[in-house]
């Protein structure tokens, strides 16, 4: 169906929701994932054995998404970002990040409904996803708002590098990125997109978007900043690495939910209104 109707949406989102809590409550009983075994194996990145990584070339086409560019730039999914099978995009998250499959069916469900593709039928290339506040939104934690850099597949540095500032944990001598760590940047970039892009939106279903993409930063990658350097500043899977998600049926939404609702509600832009720090970011 290219078009879904109001009805087979609300089956569709009812019927995730239902599955998303079965699996949350098999995570609980169930063993989780043994180190290094966390990817499948016969599947990439199995024991931290990652496909050859390649930028992305002239014509190749990427998105405001590090993790799926991550994936494409493995040759994980499509090397060029493009025909791209939702089905294939939702098989291929979950054994990368090892998130559970209704969270993985989920998004691709949400980002053919909103390009009004069929989800089984249909591919898309990667730049299709920036559709603005769409999935994509302002006051991202790694690019410039759209209004003012509309290749959202560009990354912005001096954002990247003043995240990594932020980190106040350690883990084994790392420095860690932590949920109020997060919170307190994400608050930052807030005020400093309102000041500087004059056409600045963020409804609450967009803070929870940012909150959800900033989520992953601690549940995949345990907010290691090592990790993230590779993954923010080349989207690129270090070798070695695996996710930090060790749940036998993935991360699932109600899982993931404990991190960013702590992490949404921590935010507060209003302790950088004002500040030169906080609002000067863009230019």
């Amino acid at each position: 169906m290219g078009s879904p109707t109001i009805l087979y949406k609300t089956f569709y989102y009812s019927g995730i929701l239902i599955w998303d809590i079965t699996l949350s409550l098999f995570n609980l009983v169930l063993f989780k994932r043994p180190v290094g075994k966390v990817v499948p194996e016969g599947h990439p990145g199995y024991a931290g054995n990652w496909p050859e990584y390649k930028p992305p070339q002239e014509g190749e086409s990427r998105c405001s998404c590090p993790a799926i560019n991550a994936m494409a730039n493995h040759g994980i999914i499509s090397r060029s970002g493009r025909g791209i099978k939702f089905t294939d995009l939702t098989r291929q998250v979950r054994t990368t990040y090892n998130f559970s499959a209704s969270f993985c069916s989920f998004v691709p469900h949400y980002a053919a409904f909103m390009l009004n593709k069929s989800y089984s039928k249909d591919t898309f290339d990667l730049e299709e996803l920036d559709l603005h506040n769409g999935i994509e939104h302002d006051a991202s934690l790694t690019r410039l708002d759209a209004a003012l850099q509309p290749d959202q597949s560009k990354i912005h540095r001096p954002f990247i590098e003043d995240l990594f500032s932020f980190a106040t944990g350690k883990d084994q001598e790392q420095r860690v990125l932590t949920t109020k760590d997060l919170s307190r940047f994400s608050g930052k970039r807030r005020a400093g997109a309102r000041a500087t892009n004059p056409m600045f939106t963020l409804d609450l279903s967009h803070k929870l978007f940012g909150s959800t993409n900033t989520a992953t930063l601690l549940t995949a990658f345990g907010g290691r900043v090592d990790d993230l350097r590779a993954f923010l500043l080349e989207e690129r899977l270090p070798q070695g690495w695996e996710p930090r998600v060790r749940y036998r049926c993935g991360l699932t939404i109600f899982t993931f939910n404990q991190t960013i609702i702590p992490l949404e509600l921590g935010i507060r832009e209003s302790d950088w209104e004002g500040d030169a720090s906080g609002v000067g970011e863009n230019n």
